[in-house]
């Protein structure tokens, strides 16, 4: 099964991965091999998950060179050990839509293969079979980075400088949008990207009033929202919060949209800021060693040497953790809390 990245915090980021021996092939040259990195893998060998397979967390740090590492905390792996994003394999079952994967390789001390990890980018079926069908390197460093992004879908009314609001696929670099915390602010880049809206990349749909927002607000699911509290009815501490989307789904008023395809946008200003979407406030793309993948060449070396602040969240805004919105009326008690009367 696929999940999102979990929390940046001092244990890192999480993902739910299968230790590659999990999946073994049934048929073609490889046959009873588990799956491998790039270099030993064969297209067209036939795969199947094993019956017994169970995800395991896995725990990894970003060093400020872009190496992962994985972080103290973790469920599967040797802490400290250096982790290699190899590739991002497509797999295509008997019957329905081809599951991308991400695999990655934890190497010991002397640099030889310690274990081999796949995360799913859509769930995976017990004894179904899948075919290898793709191999590449280049889309995994782009599919990890996107799983990091902040995106809004396509149709997302964003509140321009002058007041008007502009469904996101109108705007054009250098148009000027309205911020919380800077004002009027210039766009610098747009990014762009069509997935399947499946697994870690299916959207969350906050629907129209949830949150006070005019319309459907659709949205990645790791896309922070900014909520004002005038009564703290959740006990996060704060006025001031960032909630994740997925924190909020309840299936009813906040659900995740599985199915189909869907056009996200990422939108990068000068600084992280918070602007308003539907009406509502939302983060747009922060640049970290994570998310850079995604930039074009110029814009890469201009935020190597320029990361971008965070003028609301420098001592204001705090991030809610997931245990105190476990509840299916988190979205209500926030929509109460950032209520005037």
């Amino acid at each position: 099964m696929g999940a999102p990245l979990q929390d940046q915090d001092s244990t890192g980021r999480q993902l739910p991965v299968y230790p590659c021996a999990d999946l073994v092939v049934i048929n073609g040259a490889n046959q009873g091999d588990s799956l491998s990195f790039a270099a030993e893998l064969l297209l067209d060998d036939v795969y199947e998950l094993s019956e017994n397979a169970s995800v395991s967390a896995l725990n990894f740090q970003v060093a400020e060179n872009g190496q992962f590492h994985i972080a103290p905390q973790t469920d599967i792996g040797l802490p400290g050990a250096t982790l290699h994003l190899d590739c991002c394999v497509t797999l295509m079952p008997a019957h329905g839509e081809t599951i991308e994967a991400l695999i990655l390789v934890e190497v010991d001390p002397q640099g030889n293969v310690a274990e081999i990890y796949l995360h799913p980018l859509a769930p995976l079926t017990a004894k179904t079979q899948y075919s290898l069908i793709g191999i590449s390197r280049k889309d995994a460093t782009r599919r990890m980075a996107l799983l990091g992004c902040v995106s809004f879908s396509r149709g997302t009314r964003i509140t321009t400088a002058t007041g008007e609001q502009k469904p996101i696929e109108t705007l054009n670099i250098g148009d000027r949008v309205l911020t919380r915390d800077g004002g009027a602010q210039e766009i610098r880049w747009i990014g762009k990207s069509t997935v399947r809206a499946t697994g870690v990349f299916a959207p969350v749909v906050i629907t129209a009033g949830a949150l006070h927002n005019l319309a459907d607000l659709t949205v990645s699911p790791e896309h922070r929202l900014f909520i004002y509290q005038r009564n703290d009815h959740i006990g996060a501490g704060r006025a001031e919060l960032l909630v994740r989307a997925r924190h909020l789904v309840n299936g009813k008023t906040v659900y995740k949209q599985h199915g189909g395809f869907v056009d996200y946008y990422q939108l990068l200003f000068d600084d992280h800021q918070i602007i308003f979407a539907e009406g509502i406030s939302a983060e747009t793309m922060l640049v970290t060693e994570t998310t850079r993948p995604v930039l074009p060449k110029g814009l890469v070396e201009k935020f190597q040497t320029s990361q971008p602040g965070l003028p609301f969240n420098e001592g204001h805004a705090t991030e809610v953790p997931k245990a105190l919105l476990d509840r299916p009326d988190a979205a209500a008690l926030l929509r109460r809390a950032s209520s005037s009367g």
